[in-house]
């Protein structure tokens, strides 16, 4: 993704994000339309209705794609899954999940959802675009180009290569016959990148007989593909590692703090040029009161360095920045990575015990692989 996702609005509990990569394949589908696909089907209408049909098209396919996510993440909530979002981007969509499936049976609802939602979109607008006598050409045409669309998204996302829906289909599988999560999304993941390489193949031919934004897309695609469903193994990796360790086993005791009374420069000077955190531990006489994050000095203008306090700018304790030494390891890693902060107090009933970082994760990570293979 090409950034920080920007949130539109909340459906049942779900935010719906938009990442802005989704706007220039926005301006790219809506181009094509009103300048490529709508012409020829559809000719001798002026360009002004080319490129409201074009607009209008555009839309409808990414709203297509909306609820084809959305489907999922309403059948993920009834199966226990934890959604933490929908975010539309430059591929499509992606229903984000909080966890894997709890069981082989979930996985193939919560997979299955989103292709039956697309069919049934599909099957409906080129259905209502043939029964409706009178319907204005332009409207016809868009119909039957939202429902042929719908049917292929169907189609390719049926197709059993992992992290695709037909990939999880194949996984829900794997994982039903073998009762093994981590298996069965090894073998997924493998198709999963087997046909990135059929992708990326076939986008080479096409850029090698002249089919420039063909060639180019469909070797982008593949290569999506190829980065998803190693990270999706390596994902599903982690949490088994992870989960039900509890973090006060590797959290680094007896961290540095500051005192509230410094100030912004005396933090940069004699702590953050010295131990090169990125968030310290605030702390008078045994008593925690926050933590202080090179980001808030950052949003301090330079010349009140010397005289802001770290008391004055530092966030209290609390859920966002800090953990008790029983959270378990993976519930850690998340808020890590919900907060982009690399660097979390642990605190045993309002009592400093040690900070948590991310390379003690990976550390932990790292030998427990040694470990187990």
């Amino acid at each position: 993704m090409f950034g920080r996702p920007l949130r539109l609005f909340t459906i049942g509990g779900i935010p719906i994000r938009l990442d802005p990569s989704w706007f220039v394949i926005a301006f790219l589908v809506t181009w094509s339309l009103a300048a490529g696909l709508f012409p020829l089907w559809l000719p001798r209408e002026t360009p002004a209705t080319y490129w409201a049909m074009g607009v209008v098209g555009a839309l409808c396919l990414f709203l297509s794609i909306l609820l084809h996510e959305g489907c999922h993440a309403v059948v993920a909530q009834r199966q226990g899954i934890p959604m933490q979002g929908i975010t539309l981007f430059i591929f499509g969509g992606v229903a984000e999940m909080g966890d894997e499936p709890p069981s082989a049976r979930a996985e193939f609802l919560m997979a299955a959802a989103g292709p039956l939602a697309s069919i049934v979109i599909g099957l409906a607008a080129m259905g209502l675009a043939l029964v409706s006598p009178g319907m204005p050409a332009p409207i016809v045409t868009v119909l039957t180009y939202l429902g042929v669309m719908n049917l292929v998204l169907a189609g390719f996302n049926l197709v059993p290569a992992f992290p695709l829906d037909g990939g999880r289909l194949l996984r829900a599988f794997l994982w039903h016959r073998g009762g093994e999560l981590r298996r069965a999304t090894r073998l997924a993941s493998r198709v999963g990148v087997g046909f990135s390489y059929v992708l990326m193949g076939l986008g080479a031919i096409r850029l090698a007989v002249g089919d420039i934004f063909g060639g180019i897309w469909s070797f982008l695609i593949g290569l999506f593909l190829r980065q998803a469903a190693g990270s999706a193994y390596q994902q599903v990796v982690v949490r088994r590692l992870l989960e039900g360790e509890p973090v006060g086993r590797f959290m680094t005791r007896d961290p540095v703090t500051v005192p509230s009374n410094a100030t912004l420069a005396d933090l940069l000077e004699q702590f953050v040029f010295r131990y090169h955190h990125q968030l310290f531990p605030v702390q008078d006489n045994g008593h925690l009161l926050g933590a202080i994050s090179t980001r808030q000095v950052k949003a301090v203008p330079r010349e009140e360095w010397a005289r802001r306090t770290v008391g004055a700018v530092a966030s209290p304790q609390g859920p966002e920045n800090s953990i008790s030494p029983d959270t378990d390891a993976l519930l850690a890693l998340g808020l890590m990575r919900r907060t982009a902060q690399p660097r979390l107090l642990v605190v045993d009933h309002g009592r400093l015990v040690g900070i948590l970082t991310l390379r003690d994760l990976l550390d932990f990570l790292a030998l427990k692989v040694e470990l187990e293979t």
